[in-house]
This record gives structure tokens, C-alpha cells and sequence, in this order.
């Protein structure tokens, strides 16, 4: 089942820009072994991601990988977090240049950029085979004649919930996997499971990171929650908005959240110290812990998600229109979406794969991280995408999720949560410009 349908988007993305300096840029043509990048010469091809989305750290093994295949190429990854980077793209493609030469766009942000697709590559003249995706995945990265297609799905999200069995243990929590998931059959019990936890909770650890996740689980499993089919902003209407913000600041106010901010250097500390027992967890938050805290290797665990199903992110390789190398870069975002490489990262970072061929690969099904308790990972995500929602997005999906993380963090820090509420609800209309 797809997880996720397109909308038309009438508006592009407007927010502040914090532009940095230019990344390297590509310079040259092309020259090709396996890979199919051409036979102009030498390149090197810049790719702009956001967090770890094709190589950890220290292992840029997938880059490697296709320049032994295709000598000549040279891959340079830049990475930044995730708002300033979708934030600089869009000032590079108002610019007209300083885009790389691949550009990563996350699932949220997707409809904001479609509405520009002549700044774009059009995939669906390259020779894709679109097969391995649903109609939906892809629709969400086209135009809205459905006559461009401006990015390749790299990955989805599914949801799981990640805990730590150790500090389950000392809080007399159970640690089995099938025993924790059935403590929580719905979210409302997820908070309950957490008010159980505090009673006996080690010093100094809290249920779970930080309201903005809680929040982003609980819509998770929603068809509906900014906007509606039609492209309309919906989000302060949406009763099953207010709900998730609600039960969010009802476990903020219970004392359950280590109220830090995702992706801060604080967030990082968190799991390096494990200051929180638990955290809504999709595929690629998996990555994520390994490479911020490989100290914890064994401690952690995957349980089912509250409700039983849902998704939470994912992306798309995109080629902007302005860039010197786009035969060759459109090559490299061919092969990094195929099947095989979607396999190897899902392996490598936890990234779950889009492609759906993937799905019953052994591989894929039998996957099972030592790191998380040898949980069944392959069985796990996509047993929670299969009864999950088509999601609606708008173009300001990502900055309005965004923005309720930062109003649930100003609740952690003390701010009342109506007063939070008002505000946020300001700021949305205001970025949608409906304020």
C-alpha cells in the first residue's frame, strides 16, 4: 500500500533563508563505466542532503562504490541539518545558481518545490522505470498536470517505537519486544505506560525525547492533518491535530519528556546517555542512533507502534535544472534510487526502502540489526506501512510540522500550552500565508 498521495501545490516554500557559503561545484563532463554517466571526461558531482541519508559519517562506502563503477566521477557529499537545507535550496533555485548538482528534498517539503518543476530535471524523460513505485509516491513529486517528475523516492519512513531494554528493566518495565508493544495498543496508553514508568524511572530519565515526536507519531497514522485533498490549510480545524497536540502537552505536563529538540546537539547527547527510555522511532531514526551513540549497541530494542501502523518521512533524489553536469548527475540519482542500492543503505543505515520490489527480498525481510536487539526490522516497518494511511501533504507540510515541534519544545521550557497553541497556529497562517 502507498503511503503517501500528492496535492497540487500552488504556492513555492517562502521562509527566512540563512544562506552558507557555496558548496564545491561540479566542473567537467562525463566518463562511465557501469554506471551509464556518459563519456565526456572527468566529474565531480556535488550532492546536498540533510542529516545521513546515503552514507554514515565515516562510511561513504555507496559513493565509493559507484566510482569504482564509472572512473572519472568523483561524488562530494555536503550535508547540513534539515531546515537550512531546504531553506538554501530554495534560495539557489530563486538565485538561479549555487544549487549541487543533487539535491535531497525530505517528504514534507516535496509539494512545496513542484510548483517550480522548470527549475528541475524531468525524470519522466529519463528513461526511469517507475514501476517500482506506487502511483501515489510518485504523484507526490510531480507536477500537477502530472507532466513532470522533479525527484526519484529514495526511502519511507514507517514507523516503529525504539526503547531502551536495560532502562525498561530497572524501571520493571517487561524488556520482550511482543510484551512491550502490548502496553500500548493506542497512544492514550503509550502516555498511561509513561505516568508507570516515572513511578520507577532511574534518576535523571524521562519516557521520551521530546513532545515534537510524540506529536509526529500520533499524526503519523492520519490521512489528513494540515491539509485536505483539495490543497486547503486545514490544521486548526483538524480535530485529530488538536488531539495529538493535546495528548503531547499532557505527557509534557506529566513530567514524560527529556525536552530535547531533535537533531540538537542535546538530542545527541540524550541517546549517548540515555537520558530518555523510549522514541517514535522510523526506519531511518535507526541510522541515527547508531552513528550518534554506538555505545548503546545491544541496549535497544524495536517494539510496534502505537495504533499499529503509520509513516513519518522519507525522500527524493532531485537534479536541478541549473547545474553544469545533469546527464551524469541524473545517472548517479538513477543508481542511487535503484533497488539494489536501496537494499544496501537499508542495510548499512536503516533507511527502509521505497521500492516495493524490495519488500520480500531476504535481504529486506530477514533483516534483523544485532545493534537493536536483532529485532526484526524487515517484518517490523513494513507490517506497520501495510494498514497505513495515504498521507495529504501541502507545500508547507515540513515547515508546519516544524513549527508545532518548536511550540511543543517552548511548552517543555514552560510556556502554557494554550498560550503555545495561539501562537503556533499565528505562525502557520502567517508562513502560508493565510495571516
Amino acid at each position: 500500500m502507498s503511503l503517501i498521495r500528492g496535492i497540487p501545490a500552488t504556492r513555492a516554500l517562502v521562509a527566512p533563508f540563512a544562506v552558507s557559503a557555496l558548496l564545491l561545484a561540479g566542473c567537467g563532463g562525463t566518463d562511465s563505466a557501469d554506471g551509464g554517466s556518459g563519456d565526456q571526461g572527468p566529474v565531480t558531482l556535488t550532492i546536498n542532503v540533510f542529516g545521513d541519508n546515503f552514507s554514515l559519517p565515516d562510511n561513504r562506502s555507496i559513493y565509493d562504490e559507484y566510482e569504482r563503477l564509472n572512473q572519472g566521477v568523483t561524488i562530494v557529499e555536503n550535508r547540513g541539518d534539515f531546515s537550512t537545507h531546504h531553506q538554501n535550496l530554495q534560495a539557489r533555485l530563486t538565485a538561479g545558481s549555487g544549487a549541487a548538482d543533487l539535491e535531497l528534498i525530505e517528504v514534507g517539503q516535496i509539494a512545496g518545490f513542484v510548483g517550480q518543476h522548470d527549475k528541475f530535471v524531468d525524470f519522466a524523460g529519463a528513461d526511469v522505470d517507475t514501476a517500482e513505485w506506487t502511483a501515489a509516491v510518485l504523484e507526490r513529486a510531480s507536477s500537477a498536470d502530472g507532466g513532470a517528475l522533479i525527484g526519484l523516492p529514495t526511502d519511507i519512513g514507517g514507523l516503529a517505537m525504539c526503547y531502551r531494554k536495560d532502562i525498561f528493566e530497572q524501571a520493571g518495565l517487561p524488556t520482550d519486544r511482543d510484551e512491550v508493544s502490548a502496553l500500548w495498543p493506542t497512544w492514550q496508553d503509550y502516555v498511561a505506560t509513561g505516568d508507570r514508568f516515572g513511578a520507577r524511572a532511574p534518576d535523571g530519565v524521562k519516557w521520551f525525547d521530546a513532545g515534537g515526536h510524540l506529536f509526529m507519531g500520533v499524526l503519523g497514522n492520519e490521512e489528513q492533518t494540515y491539509y485536505n485533498e483539495a490543497g486547503d490549510l486545514i490544521v486548526e480545524s483538524n480535530p485529530v491535530v488538536r488531539a495529538a497536540w493535546d495528548l503531547a502537552t499532557e505527557a509534557i505536563q506529566a513530567g514524560q519528556s527529556a525536552a530535547l529538540p531533535e537533531f540538537s546537539p542535546e538530542w545527541n547527547t540524550g541517546f549517548q546517555q540515555g537520558q530518555f527510555a523510549t522514541v517514535t522511532c522510523p526506519a531511518w531514526m535507526m541510522g541515527y542512533v547508531q552513528a550518534n551513540a554506538p555505545e548503546t549497541s545491544g541496549k535497544w530494542d524495536i517494539a510496534t507502534i502505537p495504533g499499529g501502523s503509520g509513516n513519518w518521512g522519507g525522500s527524493y533524489v532531485t537534479v536541478p535544472a541549473q547545474g553544469a553536469n545533469k546527464d551524469a548527475a541524473v545517472a548517479l540519482a538513477k543508481w542511487l534510487t535503484a533497488p539494489e542500492q536501496a537494499i544496501r543503505i537499508f542495510q548499512e543505515i536503516g533507511n527502509f526502502p521505497s521500492q516495493q520490489s524490495t519488500w520480500k527480498t531476504p535481504e529486506v525481510a530477514e533483516f534483523a540489526p544485532p545493534f537493536f536487539g536483532s529485532a526484526p526490522a524487515g517484518e517490523i516497518f513494513p507490517a506497520s506501512l501495510a494498514d497505513a494511511p495515504v498521507q495529504v501533504t501541502g507545500p508547507q507540510s515540513g515547515v508546519i510540522g516544524n513549527a508545532f515541534a518548536d511550540a511543543l519544545n517552548s511548552v517543555e521550557q514552560g510556556t502554557d500550552p494554550a498560550a503555545a497553541w495561539e501562537q503556533v497556529m499565528r505562525d502557520i497562517k502567517s508562513a502560508a500565508g493565510d495571516g
